[in-house]
């Protein structure tokens, strides 16, 4: 493998996130001299954890899944010391409370479903059959099926009108931030497939565990955070504090709006925007961990985390995060609040607000046809990775880095980006 060429580095990655530190892992692997440079001062990207007066609150609500293939590849478990969700979803209809469980892991949990209290029995055949092919059918095939939007393939599987609008626009708009059911049918069907095999947890140290165990597995010299980059150059980058650091290759792995500014003409996905906000409570208005969705789309989700982990509170009081769409104003906030004490069956005047946090571009858009992963290359020497490159997911941001570093390991090899 080709080595630094006099004291000039081999790549500079830029962006800490999920897709710049498997990038740079790999590079470093196969003993390229590579530098990874993170504009914070710490790694993560969007995958962040605060502590805020007690509180362990992620920037935006978060859930880790186990079966995404890059996660089982790149990262010690064991060592994240995981919190499990139930393998549930209750939706708040107007009838009441509906338990979506999936009957494979929790039969009797999945009485609401078996009794037809949330679907008719011909859904739950519909819902079966798609969850057995989605499981069972390679990956590959998933890949190659033709494109249409999500609702379009729940409707071609037999799935009713009611059951889409009861569960699974409600469901699906917390996962791909877009209530249309718009997002490519290719990445539902391999995101529902993960859903059915994965156990869905958070770290007990919250979701910037992920991030940290990656940069930790890196050898010694490679990051260098609070650097952030300013442009590229013909020879590399510049530092916004002028510095000039010099490279035969430059993988950006920033966001979507800062890898276009950083390599202008880069065609990048629409942005989805989420707000999260965290109240405390004297007591837990649900006593079990699991995520509860509104039939009438008054937020995305809600869910009580202390009872995930009670560590994410300091103070013994319940800890509850709840995600909407967009920004969120004191006036969209009252109604949120009433929403919740509708659906939880409480008074939530007396909560506490902690923390509320807006992530912009916290996932792209990913309408038909979808291409579910694409070259990094830009021009010789410059590359792109992010899941903007790939799904909207964490396992799309690892797999992105990866091919990022693939495509310019093949490219040094075959002689390209040569001094």
């Amino acid at each position: 493998m080709v080595a630094s060429v006099g004291g000039r580095l081999d790549v500079i990655v830029v962006g800490a996130g999920a897709a710049g530190l498997a990038c740079a892992a790999d590079l470093a692997a196969r003993g390229l001299a590579v530098r990874l440079v993170e504009a914070d001062a710490s790694p993560g990207g969007r995958m962040r954890t605060d502590r805020v007066s007690g509180f362990t609150v992620d920037r935006g609500f978060q859930v880790f899944n186990t079966a995404y293939p890059q996660v089982r590849k790149r990262l010690d478990l064991r060592r994240l010391r995981l919190r499990r969700f139930t393998p549930a979803v209750l939706v708040a209809t107007p009838r009441g409370i509906r338990r979506f469980t999936d009957p494979s892991r929790d039969l009797r949990g999945g009485k609401d479903l078996l009794a037809g209290r949330v679907a008719a029995p011909r859904d739950v055949l519909a819902v079966g059959a798609l969850s057995a092919r989605d499981v069972l059918e390679p990956t590959a095939r998933l890949r190659s099926r033709p494109d249409t939007t999500t609702h379009v393939t729940l409707r071609k599987a037999g799935i009713s009108e009611e059951l889409i609008e009861t569960f699974f626009r409600p469901f699906l708009s917390g996962v791909f931030l877009e209530e249309d059911l718009d997002t490519s049918a290719r990445v539902f069907h391999l995101v529902w497939r993960t859903f059915l095999r994965g156990t869905h947890c958070l770290p007990a140290d919250g979701i910037q565990a992920v991030p940290l165990q990656l940069a930790a597995a890196l050898p010694s010299g490679v990051m260098l955070t609070e650097a952030p980059v300013e442009s590229l150059t013909d020879g590399g980058v510049r530092l916004a504090d002028g510095t000039e650091v010099d490279a035969r290759c430059v993988v950006v792995a920033a966001g979507p709006r800062a890898a276009a500014r950083l390599l202008p003409g880069l065609e990048i996905p629409a942005g989805r925007t989420v707000s999260t906000v965290y109240h405390a409570a004297e007591r837990s208005p649900l006593t079990e961990p699991t995520l509860v969705v509104d039939a009438r789309r008054r937020f995305l989700n809600t869910c009580v985390l202390t009872e995930v982990h009670p560590r994410f509170a300091q103070d013994g009081r319940a800890l509850i995060s709840t995600s909407v769409l967009g920004d969120l104003s004191p006036e969209r906030h009252g109604r949120l609040l009433a929403a919740l004490a509708e659906v939880y069956g409480v008074d939530t005047a007396t909560w506490e607000t902690v923390h509320r946090t807006t992530v912009p571009d916290a996932l792209p858009a990913m309408p038909p046809p979808h291409p579910l992963t694409r070259t990094t290359r830009v021009r010789t020497g410059r590359y792109v990775c992010g899941d903007h490159r790939a799904t909207g997911s964490l396992q799309g941001a690892l797999a992105s880095g990866a091919r990022a570093a693939r495509e310019v390991l093949a490219d040094l090899d075959g002689g390209r980006n040569q001094p």
